[in-house]
């Protein structure tokens, strides 16, 4: 089963020292590659030289995530163009860049103030994937409409967009379908309770569809509870492949590798 991860955060594996023990894991899961997603000025280096070392294994990519987003957020968004046509390999796509209405701040007036950093951050990072004509990913929680404006806004190529870990229903995957954009799949799809989730990736199409783990977080049956790591994606995988389309596994990862291939460049 050759599937691809095509959002993970690597380097909490970096971080703990068990970096190769989990791509070792991986591979014997059937990944043939993965995308680790930059959040932040403390992870891009990282990534870029991971990807070198790595090559054709690891991809990566480089954003501000909207809870990185300071009052400083300019300078770091003006470091993130310097990685497309520098040295080493360059990012396969611009983010995680978005809205998070989830971890503001409880107090009103400040909540407001970081998101209006967050607005004007993601209207930056909109405007550098549109001058550099790249992919770009979506972080959206509580902001999916939002998120929605400022991208119909910034003349971005919805072709080049995808919302990963979409977590909304069939209604907003349509919005994302008309204007030919994308939704990507993490292990909540396998929760009892996501429903309405499920149904929004069978209103997508296996044709359209990506998977993810977003690891270390949103681990899948039948590991939840633990951390999340890459070679976790095969339970999601197979239980998509079963549940949701109906389709055997080798089928599935056939469509979502070719997917993940055509939108990352990879």
């Amino acid at each position: 089963m050759g599937l691809i991860d095509t959002h993970t955060h690597l380097e909490s594996f970096v971080r703990q020292g068990t970096l190769d023990a989990a791509l070792a894991r991986a591979r014997a899961a059937g990944l043939e590659a993965l995308v680790t997603v930059g959040t932040s000025p403390d992870d891009w280096a990282l990534y870029r030289d991971l990807a070198r070392a790595q090559a054709g294994w690891v991809h990566y990519t480089v954003g501000l995530h909207p809870c990185a987003v300071d009052a400083d957020w300019a300078a770091a968004q003006a470091q993130v163009e310097g990685f497309w046509g520098g040295a080493g390999p360059g990012p396969v796509a611009l983010g995680e860049i978005g809205l998070d209405r989830f971890h503001l701040p409880t107090e009103p007036a400040a909540a407001e103030q970081v998101f209006g950093w967050q607005r004007a951050a993601f209207v930056a990072g909109l405007a550098a994937a549109k001058r550099l004509g790249c992919p770009v990913v979506v972080h959206s929680r509580g902001a999916f409409a939002d998120c929605v404006e400022l991208i119909d806004a910034s003349g971005v190529d919805w072709a080049k967009v995808v919302f990963h870990c979409f977590t909304e229903g069939a209604a907003e995957l349509a919005e994302l379908t008309r204007r030919g954009g994308f939704g990507s799949f993490t292990g909540i799809l396998t929760y009892k309770n996501a429903g309405n989730l499920r149904a929004a990736a069978s209103a997508q199409g296996l044709g359209r569809c990506m998977i993810e783990t977003d690891a270390p977080y949103l681990t899948p049956l039948p590991h939840r509870g633990k951390p999340n790591e890459p070679a976790f994606l095969r339970h999601t995988a197979e239980f998509a492949a079963r549940e949701v389309f109906g389709v055997g596994p080798e089928d599935f990862a056939a469509a979502t590798t070719a997917n993940a291939r055509r939108f990352f460049g990879l």
